[in-house]
């Protein structure tokens, strides 16, 4: 099987949600299939394997429609995207797409580092259903990253195509210690400041928690970071601005819980970085999050700082308990795993004889 993974949404300087799938699914992938990679940047290889690459246009690009008259030099059996939007004009192979999850039917705002023009189609593109059929159905298999998605993939028939799971998942970490309940309550948000992330609900929680303050990790803008100051008490909020690895290790690896807002997500790799290092999650009660956060975690009603706090405090007799359950948890989710999933379904896409 010649097989040629899409690596082109991989980021240059720090992953976000996709990059990461997409490196640490290609990693492991390339263990097991020799493959090839498609690039639009040469420094998206220093996140990737040792393999052969080709490459070509920038998804962004206005050539992105017909991108796979430059795929096809390569002679593919099967192409796989870890987007949606891959173009397929002229194809000459199959080819596997990935739908992480349909957050912006519901929150349309468009992540911030798009253009102008990008922003404006990424609105106009999420006000209806047909156009993600359109491309979904291109496609001979359909990827998501979790049960949850999948199933609102059925429940709005996006695709008469297959759809497979292929879980995200956390980098390797080393072993932690064994850990007792820390001293104090250090709480740990590791994600977007995006709307529908409801930071705010976390803040607001603060002042319900004598003492608690939380470690905000991502960058965050003058604007986003005034605001979230003047909900909180004095001193409460610390703001790492965008942590290394290693900062990210160590604040969890001292923290009490794990913690998240969302009202919608396409899965919850902090969780799952955090529960590994066993770090229990607090997290809102919504689908994804019982599928991720499983009987390791605990919830709270969303958008309540009150339910928040209360989940909080509750740690406070359970936290050894949650700590390994958290780590046994973590463990269904792996890299190797998903290569797996990922490798079975394109070796039989491959095989298919039809298109």
């Amino acid at each position: 099987m010649r097989l040629v993974v899409d690596c082109r949404y991989v980021r240059v300087g720090r992953h976000d949600g996709i990059s990461r799938f997409t490196a640490g699914v290609v990693g492991a992938l390339a263990e097991r299939h020799p493959l090839t990679m498609l690039v639009s940047d040469p420094r998206q290889l220093e996140s990737l394997p040792a393999q052969p690459h080709l490459l070509v246009s920038d998804p962004t690009s206005v050539r992105e429609p017909a991108v796979a008259r430059q795929v096809n030099r390569l002679r593919p059996d099967v192409v796989w995207s870890p987007m949606q939007t891959m173009g397929s004009w002229g194809r000459r192979y199959r080819l596997v797409l990935t739908l992480h999850d349909l957050i912006y039917y519901t929150n349309r705002t468009p992540p911030p580092e798009f253009a102008t023009p990008i922003r404006l189609l990424w609105r106009l593109y999420h006000l209806a259903w047909w156009p993600q059929r359109l491309l979904l159905d291109r496609a001979d298999a359909v990827v998501t990253v979790s049960e949850t998605t999948k199933a609102e993939i059925a429940r709005h028939r996006l695709t008469r195509r297959p759809v497979t799971v292929v879980t995200n998942a956390a980098d390797p970490v080393d072993a932690a210690p064994e850990r007792s309940r820390p001293a104090g309550r250090e709480l740990v948000y590791m994600g977007s400041f995006m709307p529908y992330k409801d930071v705010a609900t976390l803040v607001r929680a603060l002042p319900l928690l004598d003492g608690a303050r939380l470690h905000l990790m991502s960058r965050v803008s003058d604007r986003e970071r005034a605001a979230l100051v003047a909900l909180a008490p004095a001193g409460s909020l610390v703001f790492h601005d965008g942590a290394s690895d290693k900062e990210y290790r160590e604040v969890l690896l001292s923290a009490t819980a794990v913690v998240t807002a969302s009202r919608a997500e396409g899965f919850g790799i902090p969780l799952v970085e955090g529960m590994a290092l066993g770090t229990p999650a607090v997290v809102s009660d919504i689908p994804i999050f019982r599928e991720i956060g499983g009987d390791a975690a605990l919830f709270f009603d969303v958008g309540s700082p009150a339910s928040a706090a209360a989940a909080v405090r509750r740690l406070e007799g359970e936290w050894e308990a949650r700590s390994a359950a958290s780590r046994r948890q973590a463990d269904r989710f792996s890299w190797r795993r998903s290569a797996d999933v990922l490798l079975d379904l394109l070796e039989r896409v491959a095989g298919s004889s039809s298109r």
